[in-house]
């Protein structure tokens, strides 16, 4: 009886305080709103990669009192996929629930914008690459270029499968010959055309001319 009543004042202040609380919620209207979250991605699978379009964000409906829903921008929630259960590759699909988004408490989820994630996981393949030199400017009047070499002339890329295997060469920044009075070497930074396949060596080569007397 001693512990009920101690500090009594401060209790029952602490509940009229909570029953205010409820009651201001209580009293709120419930809204509907849309918001854009981020899509994250758990267990992405070993020796796989994803070769079709990687979504990045979708649209939530949720509704819910008009106070949490207005704070349903700064809860930093996501939608979160898990790629545990995919292990060899194919075409993947993946419904999006209110258990991936763990809206806060008191917000109803109405549905997301796509409802669904459809993915095409292929094998993670390597491939060597020549490297594509091209010259921009003119040299001096009386030279032109006699010979080039590449090193490295490869460069091994990686990626998707399909992406790999149909890959074109890669693309070295262009070799300015404009000044140039003789044989020199420079270094070129190199560019993979596609976005799906990545370089795995330093994307650069050298590039060394031989030049000769101009006709």
């Amino acid at each position: 009886m001693r512990f009920l009543t101690r500090n009594l004042i401060w209790k029952l202040f602490a509940l009229v305080a909570a029953f205010g609380v409820w009651m201001n919620v209580a009293s709120e209207p419930e809204l509907a709103t849309i918001v854009s979250v981020p899509v994250e991605y758990n267990n992405f699978p070993k020796d796989l990669e994803i070769s079709s379009s990687i979504v990045d964000s979708i649209d939530v409906e949720a509704r819910g009192p008009a106070g949490q829903l207005r704070s349903l921008n700064d809860s930093r929630i996501a939608a979160v996929v898990d790629f545990a259960s995919v292990k060899a590759p194919g075409q993947r699909t993946f419904t999006l629930t209110g258990g991936q988004l763990k809206l806060p408490r008191g917000i109803e989820l109405i549905r997301t914008i796509p409802a669904q994630l459809r993915y095409q996981f292929e094998r993670r393949i390597t491939r060597a690459v020549p490297v594509k030199i091209v010259f921009s400017g003119k040299a001096q009047a009386d030279i032109s270029v006699a010979h080039f070499d590449v090193e490295p002339p490869d460069l091994t890329i990686t990626g998707p499968e399909s992406h790999v295997l149909k890959s074109k060469p890669l693309e070295a920044d262009p070799f300015d010959l404009t000044g140039v009075t003789g044989d020199t070497s420079r270094k070129l930074s190199v560019f993979a055309a596609e976005p799906e396949v990545r370089i795995l060596d330093a994307p650069q080569v050298t590039v060394k001319i031989r030049v000769r007397p101009g006709r």
